[in-house]
């Protein structure tokens, strides 16, 4: 089938700066544009009907958008002009620029370097789901660590077709992140199209990297680019700010990406979501940076995403983008967010003080936490799935088995002083399974 000229337009305002981007797009990606029509006159009427505008598909009075009493009694101060109309399918404009300000902020490393405008998503997953769209064809391979979310399975093997294949996240001592089991998998995939996803803080471990080791990581990825592997990394950025300890790296790995190499797309999968603690508003945002990327490559991608949003579910809410801008321009939202990180972080050391004494050592080992709002055991001589569904039934207690030997909990939902008794009930699980008496 012939590509639309809109397609054709993108493909070669894409090519003309970049043709490894052209390259790395998939079938869909390439044949993928932002549609003209009604969505273009209606901005057009928008900026230039003075007198009457015909053209919006929403229901007006002489106040503005039509709305219920029963509805707007909820949301006080809000003028109905930021709830009620269709926002956008790349987003509030005021959101992507308030959001761009903030990563280039918290984000250093990207120096000058020139990304595009953060296009919003229906949260993380919606994002995780469109990159797939724009650069995974059935058979493509993505790199992930093996301890990783499960829903990337769902979202790029079960709906794109691709391959996922993964390496050792940890080192058998369960010390430090595997540059070596990283390098061994990146070494293996040499001068084909790989998508590699780095998950920091990283779900389900609660995982993340030092400085030293997200310097080594850039380091590989861009030797490797360098040899001629066709990259793009996605960089997914659920739990950026949950950080608890000094050695953790404080910047998305994607600020050393985003200019790394002109054979690596980096693209930052983020959003309020996590960071703001507003998971039900379902607000994400997805970015791209490339070393040398230019305002007419990025503005090609963005129609593209553009109209793989539209196509997909149209705009995202326009009450939560709105929502998520006023807490953002609020003076309060720094203080009052790191007000909620200190919660967290409280979790964290309790949990770590917990599960790491030795009257447990004979019932797991414990994965490296310092970040997020999980951590993990592995099991010693019992199913993790059997241990799972024993806590639930014996003790009451909810976790997540993963594989055989993994179990997941999430210190994010627990208070401290609720802390030592889950683990105790853990432990009382795992011996019990054993044949163990336990008082």
């Amino acid at each position: 089938m012939a590509l639309n000229a809109l397609a054709e337009a993108a493909n070669q305002a894409i090519a003309n700066d970049s043709q490894f981007v052209l390259n790395v797009l998939s079938d869909v990606g390439k044949a993928l544009y932002f549609p003209k029509g009604i969505l273009s006159q209606s901005a057009e009427a928008k900026a230039k009907a003075n007198r009457y505008n015909a053209t919006i598909g929403i229901a007006t009075d002489p106040e503005g958008p039509m709305h219920l009493d029963c509805v707007h009694q909820y949301f006080n101060d809000m003028d109905p002009k930021d709830l009620y109309p269709y926002a956008p399918s790349p987003g509030k404009p005021e959101l992507r620029t308030f959001w761009a300000d903030k990563q280039r902020e918290e984000t250093p490393s990207l120096g000058d370097q020139l990304c595009s405008l953060p296009m919003v998503t229906n949260a993380l997953t919606h994002g995780l789901s469109l990159a797939g769209e724009l650069f995974l064809n059935s058979g493509d391979t993505v790199l992930v660590p093996n301890k990783l979310w499960g829903n990337y399975r769902l979202t790029w093997e079960v709906r794109q077709g691709a391959k996922i294949k993964t390496f050792d996240f940890f080192t058998d001592d369960l010390k430090a992140f595997n540059q070596e089991a990283f390098q061994a998998a990146l070494d293996a995939e040499k001068g084909k199209k790989l998508v590699v996803v780095l998950n920091f803080p990283n779900n389900p471990s609660g995982y993340s990297p030092s400085k030293d080791e997200a310097a080594a990581m850039v380091a590989s990825l861009t030797a490797a680019a360098e040899s001629g592997t066709q990259l793009i990394v996605i960089c997914d950025d659920a739990y950026y700010g949950m950080f608890y300890e000094d050695q953790c790296a404080t910047e998305s790995i994607f600020g050393a990406l985003a200019h790394a190499h002109e054979n690596l797309l980096a693209i930052k999968i983020d959003g309020a979501t996590k960071e703001e603690f507003v998971w039900g508003l379902r607000v994400g945002f997805i970015t791209y940076g490339i070393k040398n990327g230019t305002e007419a490559l990025y503005t090609a991608l963005e129609q593209k995403t553009g109209g793989a949003i539209r196509g997909g579910v149209s705009n995202i809410s326009h009450a939560s983008q709105s929502i998520v801008l006023k807490a953002l321009a609020s003076a309060e939202f720094r203080t009052q967010q790191a007000e909620k990180v200190s919660i967290l972080r409280d979790r964290a050391n309790k949990t770590k003080e917990v599960c790491e004494q030795e009257q447990y050592a004979d019932c797991w080992d414990v994965y490296p936490f310092n970040a997020g709002y999980f951590m993990c055991l592995r099991i010693k001589d019992v199913d993790a799935e059997a241990l799972r569904l024993h806590l639930l039934d014996e003790h009451g207690l909810g976790t997540i088995s993963l594989g055989t030997t993994d179990l997941r909990v999430a210190f994010s939902c627990l208070e401290v002083d609720q802390i030592e008794d889950v683990f105790e009930r853990i432990a009382a699980g795992v011996r019990s399974l054993r044949g163990v008496s336990v008082s």
